[in-house]
Parts: structure tokens; sequence; C-alpha cells
């Protein structure tokens, strides 16, 4: 079972588990067997709004760190999501396709976007946030954004 780090801001709560990793806008990457998967944050996801449109790069496309790996229109946003890692992708959510709200509904688990076959994992990896390097830096974020509505 995953634990988590949980914090309330205002009226949100978000959650970070601590199985993965981040880059600074707020994509997770976890190890699986020999590929990362990766997916949108809570806070990213919770903060971009409902998403309607996911448009995940297809299998196949090389990616360099912060190249773009999915598009995600929410009513509110059009973002573009950075590959926290170089690489190839190997597998893309299906569910994508048909059913984005799942990054909504559940961005940890069925709501991941794809599977990349890592160029340099080792190195990538010292370049991303750890569970609690993001966390921290997540409720800074959160925390400004709520006061600047203020």
């Amino acid at each position: 079972m995953t634990d988590y780090l949980e914090t309330q801001v205002d009226k949100f709560t978000f959650k970070v588990p601590t199985d993965r990793y981040y880059n600074s806008f707020g994509v997770w990457a976890k190890a699986e067997g020999n590929h990362i998967r990766i997916g949108l944050s809570d806070y990213l996801q919770q903060s971009s709004g409902d998403i309607a449109f996911a448009d995940v790069r297809p299998t196949g496309t090389i990616l360099a760190v912060g190249d773009e790996a999915s598009d995600i229109e929410t009513i509110k946003v059009d973002i573009s999501i950075p590959s926290p890692l170089a690489g190839k992708i190997v597998r893309v959510n299906p569910l994508m396709e048909t059913e984005p709200e799942t990054i909504n509904q559940d961005p940890y688990g069925e709501g991941w976007l794809c599977e990349i076959e890592p160029l340099d994992w080792e190195s990538d990896l010292k370049n991303l946030m750890d569970p609690d390097a993001y966390f921290a830096h997540m409720k800074q974020q959160a925390e400004e954004e709520v006061n600047k509505n203020e």
C-alpha cells in the first residue's frame, strides 16, 4: 500500500505519494519494471480543472527532458505536460482517448499518461524531486495561489 504526504490548503486537500519522483511542474515519474510511468500530481490536476481532453504523444515518440509528453485541455486551461525524463514512449494509457477525466478521478492510479523506456533514468532521477521536496514545493505553490486570490 502506498503512503501519502497530505496537506490541506484553504478548502483543498492535496496528496503526494511517497513511491515516486516529481518535476517542478507537477508531473510524477514511477518505475514500473524497466519502464517509467508518468502522470499528473494531485495538485496539478486539481489546479488545472476538469480534464476534457488528453492528447498523449504516440508510442515510439522520442522525448528529451522537458519535451511535451502530452497536451491537456480543461475548461480553464490548455497545458503542455513536460516529460520528467528522456526516453521513448512505449505505452500510452488507452483511457486517455476515451476517459481523460480519469486523471481527475485517480491521478496516481488509473489516470496515468504513458510509460517511457528511459534513456538514462539514473541521470534524470538526479534532477527530480523526492516526495518530501515536491510536497514542500507544492504546498508553497498552493498557499501562494490562495493568497493571490484573497
